[in-house]
């Protein structure tokens, strides 16, 4: 570390930076320029203040600081490694398997179907009416269609409480706005779709991790928080969770409605795979109606290009705000895409697809389940995604797992990408939907197990 130490004290002395951001930054650069490799050991904390002439302090909090972007790995009595990040390489073209991307399987059977119906809806829709502004929230037609997709979770919800969005993370976009100004803050479980990390430091807003256990959030942990500072809002992503496929249970969800409704929190129950298992609790939109705005869409169940989601606000009023943030953010959705939606769901369409995806997902798990047999993972059978701890007695990181992976064609996402609170978890995100088949799909998670079982091919070269 002698030599990057030296490069280090003048990079400091350089940079305008406070020094505990700093350090991160050079950490980055080093494993960029080779200076750093993954699995270096760093020096201990006071080694490193002494090294640099900085407190001990402005070092553990530099040290954190890059745990939480995925590049250092604290081990007890070992010290402190390098982890590096999962670098993004373009995957091997022609033997790619992309399962860093959660989208749903595409059965077959139903393509001519889909092209079928497609055609006959263009043929009769006015070109010019689909090229002009369209409502903003959606028309009447759209906003009622939008209304039965979402009764098959939300039971009593009506039209005037309903908006057709741009895709789910545009919904998102929009209530975070109008929840928290920047430097407020917005409470969640410590894993977390990436999107809402994006989304928060975009708009400045903060965002604080729950502590939890096996079930989720704890919610005494979410009502320590709203004494002591009050939240903007909770989100929480309750059903199949993305990543850890865990669906909350239903005393856990009313458990955290009461809190919300005690501290008047408002609640984003984002629910883009809420219809995918046959036996999915009651939503927070039930639980507590007065202060949920709950998203659902169309890019989780039926195909990740039909980009229309639906958003269920508490009221009339509370929808119009929305409605607003939302011609502020995104406009308006694609009216092409709107109308394949409203058409599929009114015929029936949309249901049928989402029983062949429940289906095609179920035979992946079944796919997974077998190849990867002897690992401990978790899954739902009707979920198409999976989450892969790395095993302890191994001694690599799930960012070098998925840096190999990538290189040999297959693409994953490490925990790093999840984490909200600055501790990722050594485990991988594989998604069943990307592979072309049910074949592809097999031998993906096969050599995902043989690369879990052998640690040499992380260090082999590849041919």
């Amino acid at each position: 570390m002698n030599q990057p130490a030296h490069h280090w004290i003048r990079k400091l002395e350089e940079s305008r930076k406070p020094a505990y951001l700093t350090i991160p930054d050079l950490i980055e650069e080093d494993l960029a320029s080779g200076r750093l490799r993954p699995r270096d050991r760093l020096p201990g904390l006071r080694d490193l203040a002494d090294l640099l002439k900085l407190n001990y302090t402005t070092v553990a909090r530099a040290y954190a600081e890059a745990r939480k972007r995925g590049l250092l790995d604290a081990r007890a009595g070992s010290g402190t490694f390098v982890r590096g990040r999962t670098q993004t390489l373009p995957l091997a073209g022609g033997s790619s398997v992309e399962m860093s991307m959660n989208m749903p399987p595409e059965p077959p059977a139903l393509a001519a179907r889909l092209r079928a119906s497609a055609a006959s809806l263009m043929e009769r829709a006015d070109p010019f009416q689909l090229l002009r502004y369209q409502d903003f929230g959606g028309t009447a037609a759209d906003r009622a269609a939008g209304r039965e997709w979402l009764r098959a979770r939300i039971p009593d919800c009506d039209a005037d409480t309903v908006l057709v969005c741009p895709g789910i993370h545009g919904a998102l976009v929009a209530l975070v706005s109008q929840l928290a100004r920047p430097g407020e803050m917005i409470c969640l479980d410590s894993l977390a779709y990436p999107g809402i990390k994006a989304i928060a430091s975009q708009l400045g807003v903060r965002l604080q991790a729950l502590a939890r256990d096996d079930e989720g959030p704890l919610p005494h942990a979410f009502e320590a928080l709203c004494k002591t500072e009050k939240p903007g809002g909770f989100y929480c992503n309750p059903t199949l969770q993305n990543p850890s496929t865990l669906t909350l249970t239903r005393q856990r969800r009313e458990a955290l409605a009461d809190v919300a409704l005690r501290y008047n929190v408002p609640i984003i129950e984002d629910e883009p795979y809420g219809m995918l298992p046959f036996d999915a609790p009651a939503t927070l939109a039930e639980l507590a109606p007065e202060l949920t705005y709950h998203v659902t869409g169309l890019s989780k169940t039926l195909g990740a290009g039909l980009r229309v989601a639906y958003l269920k606000a508490p009221t009339p009023r509370q929808t119009q705000r929305i409605a607003g943030a939302l011609r502020a953010t995104t406009v308006m959705p694609s009216p092409f895409t709107v109308l394949l939606a409203t058409q599929w769901i009114n015929d029936g369409t949309a249901a049928d697809v989402l029983d062949a995806i429940r289906d095609e997902a179920a035979a992946r798990q079944a796919i997974a389940s077998a190849e990867l047999r002897g690992l401990a993972f978790d899954a739902d059978p009707q979920g198409f995604h999976l989450w892969l701890p790395v095993p302890s007695m191994c001694d690599w990181s799930a960012p070098e797992l998925a840096l190999q992976l990538r290189n040999q064609g297959i693409g994953a996402v490490a925990g790093a990408a999840f984490s909200t609170d600055g501790n990722p978890p050594n485990a991988l995100r594989l998604c069943l939907g990307g592979p072309q088949d049910r074949e592809d799909c097999r031998e993906a998670l096969r050599r995902v197990a043989d690369m879990m079982a052998d640690p040499h091919h992380l260090h082999m070269p590849m041919l």
